[in-house]
């Protein structure tokens, strides 16, 4: 509207001044529009019209040139989104292999004390360990060499005599300079209503080199196996545990042999001693 009115006042003024028509005053140039762009995916007239016509030179309006005609915008296929693919994980670095842990060697076992030959144990039992006075256990005698004395006494003597006997066996032994290497013993090998037979020993380090006194020589303890019984209570009642001793033979119905071996971990000095304590072992045949 603003360009067509201009061209129309150029006219009138060519018209008015005859004169002034020999110059030639050059139209002002046409102004190009651009048409704006249509929305993606849209057609619009603007884009398919020609811009409006602009004055020519003279006075006439000039055909505005064709305008190229803009495509519309492809449009843009929905992208799809790509999974994330993880970073590839570095190798792990191998792991120094760890040596099996080392188990500590074993200690060994503390050395059993052995008994010292110029030392022997005068309190030395046959079986090397203490009895049980309310049980029965099973032992194996081991030979020891012993000084030996064959005697007999009466019942009413009996405690006298062996603990005589005893005396006179470590004299003996100490007249010929030998070691007492254990408790002292008697075998019982014959009974009867007025008294015992026995042979009394006195276990030593080592049989007697010289000539012995006094009805003593070299002998040898019991060997073999045995049942110990336990008296812990006066020689008077010794009787007891000889009777307890014959019912569990006959119970078990064992057959032994017919010397019974005392053994005096107590010493003989008082027949009345509540303490006193005879281990008496039976050999079974």
């Amino acid at each position: 509207m603003r360009q067509s009115r201009f061209s129309a006042l150029l006219l009138a003024l060519a018209f008015a001044c005859p004169a002034a028509a020999q110059t030639r005053v050059a139209p002002p140039t046409a102004v190009e529009n651009t048409p704006l762009a249509a929305p993606p995916g849209t057609a619009t007239p603007a884009q398919n019209a020609q811009q409006a016509p602009t004055q020519s030179q003279g006075g006439q309006p000039a055909q505005a040139e064709p305008q190229p005609v803009q495509p519309p915008p492809a449009l843009q296929s929905p992208v799809t989104p790509q999974p994330v693919q993880p970073a590839p994980a570095a190798p792990a670095e191998p792991q120094p292999v760890q040596p099996p842990p080392t188990l500590p060697s074993p200690q060994p076992a503390p050395p059993v004390q052995q008994q010292q030959t110029g030392t022997p144990d005068s309190n030395a039992t046959l079986a090397g360990k203490k009895g049980d006075p309310s049980d029965v256990d099973e032992v194996q005698l081991t030979a020891k060499p012993v000084l030996l004395f064959a005697g007999q006494a009466s019942w009413d003597q009996g405690f006298q005599k062996l603990g005589e006997t005893i005396a006179l066996l470590r004299a003996e032994a100490d007249r010929a300079g030998l070691k007492v290497a254990g408790r002292p013993l008697s075998l019982f090998v014959e009974t009867d209503d007025n008294g015992f037979k026995f042979e009394a020993m006195l276990p030593v380090d080592k049989p007697a080199a010289t000539a012995l006194a006094n009805g003593v020589r070299n002998g040898q303890s019991p060997v073999g196996r045995a049942l110990r019984f336990v008296h812990t209570a006066p020689y008077d009642d010794i009787d007891s545990t000889y009777e307890t001793i014959t019912a569990y033979l006959e119970a078990k119905n064992i057959v032994v042999k017919d010397a019974f071996l005392e053994e005096y971990v107590s010493d003989l000095k008082d027949a009345g001693d509540p303490n006193l304590e005879i281990n008496v072992y039976v050999q079974p045949k």
